[in-house]
């Protein structure tokens, strides 16, 4: 245990040393965020949507721009590139599990985004627009879903790339998942605005574990624990599906050019 969270400092080090980044996507995430919330506003101006006024639109907006980068909601290549250049040996060599070490550094990532792509965005919309905040008991549950949407986009994100394993160039796969998590996640629109045949079909898929299920936990929602039983079994499912597809893989490991 002690190597894993040796691990997970080591990749809340690493993209604490990229400042400049940081700060470039922490502007981004709020341009981008005044721009779905002039839209969205405009929307539920008139009369609200599924419940979404303008204060739990605004809050819906700055909560999801922040946790997208927390969860990471599009595909990552850090592995899928080990793959390719064949450099994934050397992990598997190595006195680890990969996916658990994988697994390890993305919660240091996370830590560090939380502090530098959540927390920002959120409270520039708190200050500057109408903004709801849970009640006092909410919030530990609220914290409780994060890290568990953190674990299903893990999850998610180590199948996508240990596709890699069979196909070297998985950057197809990764263009489907992009627009699937995008829109099924709640990234979009919210997913209450779906029509309602569509809910459980959206709502049934590990997507919205991801974004959805936090802000509607923060938002206060209903009843925060059907949602945080959903994304505990997403998250089981999704990492033990890759912990058999890792050791499928590994079998045998083919590296491109040998």
């Amino acid at each position: 245990m002690r190597a894993y969270v040796s691990l997970a400092l080591a990749g809340f080090r690493r993209y604490s040393t990229y400042r400049q980044a940081m700060v470039a996507g922490m502007a981004t995430n709020v341009a981008f965020g005044l721009l779905r919330m002039a839209v969205l506003v405009a929307a539920v101006g008139q009369a609200p949507i599924a419940g979404y006024d303008v204060a739990a639109t605004t809050t819906y907006v700055w909560l999801g721009q922040g946790l997208m980068a927390v969860v990471v909601l599009w595909g990552d290549k850090q592995l899928a590139d080990r793959v390719r250049s064949g450099d994934v040996v050397v992990d598997l060599y190595r006195p680890w599990h990969l996916q658990s070490a994988l697994f390890a550094e993305d919660v240091g990532r996370a830590g560090y985004a939380v502090l530098v792509r959540l927390a920002p965005p959120v409270a520039f919309g708190a200050v500057f627009f109408p903004f709801r905040w849970p009640g006092f008991g909410t919030a530990p549950v609220f914290v409780i879903s994060v890290a568990l949407a953190v674990a299903v986009s893990f999850g998610m994100r180590f199948l996508l790339n240990a596709t890699t394993f069979w196909l070297l160039d998985n950057r197809g796969v990764q263009a489907l998942y992009t627009a699937l998590t995008w829109l099924f996640c709640g990234l979009a629109v919210p997913l209450a605005f779906f029509p309602d045949w569509a809910l459980p079909i959206v709502w049934s898929t590990p997507f919205a574990a991801m974004l959805q299920a936090p802000i509607d936990i923060f938002l206060e929602r209903g009843s925060p624990w059907p949602l945080l039983a959903a994304q505990g079994f997403w998250a089981l499912v999704v990492l033990a599906v890759g912990h058999l597809v890792l050791a499928r893989a590994v079998r045998k490991v083919v590296v491109q050019g040998g």
